[in-house]
């Protein structure tokens, strides 16, 4: 017998890229659970509890959650929901304003694999 939905959509799930969510883990607690419950909020399609912007420079598509602490700036980019996925491209930390573009192109080159494996599986 089937479990009945009664209007409810399914959580999306959520896929990791590379080390993103060993790097998440090591991040402080109370920054981990903002950016954990934003991801929830994400998977259930609403919007994020903390800080966030799009990322054209790294994709169509792709977003940062924004947190911080008293001693760095706390990132996670993601690519939207391709069918019921969300995509964590890249976590990190930033001690400046301006991102590192080695984690910019971290982020990009992650896109693009994800891309090629959804294009990939679309194709078998």
């Amino acid at each position: 017998m089937r479990a009945r939905n009664y209007g409810r959509r399914m959580p999306a799930e959520i896929h990791w890229e590379g080390d993103a969510k060993e790097v998440l883990s090591g991040f402080p607690r109370d920054v981990k659970l903002s950016l954990g419950y934003s991801l929830r909020r994400l998977q259930n399609g609403e919007f994020p509890a903390c800080e966030t912007r799009s990322m054209p420079s790294i994709g169509k598509g792709v977003w940062e959650l924004k947190e911080s602490d008293e001693r760095a700036w706390y990132r996670i980019i993601y690519l939207t929901k391709i069918g019921s996925v969300i995509h964590v491209l890249h976590c990190f930390e930033k001690e400046s304003r301006k991102t590192d573009p080695r984690d910019v192109a971290t982020a990009r080159a992650r896109m693009k694999q994800v891309l090629s494996r959804v294009q990939q599986e679309k194709n078998e």
